[in-house]
């Protein structure tokens, strides 16, 4: 791939819309959820999202534990491998809980259906998610998220948290790489 700054990638979604799309679907959770909720955090790309959602649901008057899980389909590449493995497991029992599954790109849904099956195997008494990106076309798996930030295409993005090969993770606006 030949080398990509940031003005050469196509903004999708500027910071403004990131933002006020964040404090909706806030607003959306607390009007839905339990007050006792335990946000589970799939690492690393959902992790600029998370943080934004967590700070927006304590505004919206949610105030909820967090724990993190690490999981991977992608390694390096721009596709999944089909096998979700996961490198770093939860701190907190989710047994009997309310749980709020939080990751960045429902794309084939293996991951997010990973951790659904996970949390309910473990007796998570409730399981939601809430999803930054939700690309529908690339289902592979019949799964759908309870919140979605935005729809997209078949575009691979980066920004916003969202890496290729490590990079792009701190831009504040979600954008969609050059083809080559």
């Amino acid at each position: 791939m030949s080398p990509v700054t940031p003005s050469s990638i196509d903004i999708l979604f500027s910071e403004g819309d990131i933002s006020r799309r964040v404090n909706t679907l806030a607003q959306e959770i607390v009007s839905d959820e339990p007050g006792d909720l335990l946000i589970v955090i799939i690492l690393k790309g959902s992790f600029v999202f998370a943080a934004d959602l967590i700070r927006a649901l304590e505004r919206a008057g949610a105030s909820a534990q967090v724990d993190f899980v690490t999981l991977s389909s992608y390694g390096a590449g721009r596709t999944s491998s089909g096998t979700v493995t996961l490198t770093h497991d939860l701190v907190e029992d989710v047994k009997g809980r309310s749980i709020l599954i939080v990751d960045d790109v429902l794309e084939s849904g293996r991951t997010l259906a990973f951790a659904c099956q996970t949390m309910c195997e473990r007796g998570a008494d409730s399981v939601k998610t809430c999803l930054l990106l939700d690309k529908p076309a690339n289902r592979k798996v019949a799964i759908e998220a309870d919140y979605v930030g935005f729809s997209i295409g078949d575009e691979f993005v980066v920004g916003y948290g969202l890496d290729y090969a490590h990079r792009y993770r701190g831009l504040p606006f979600i954008g969609k790489l050059p083809v080559d």
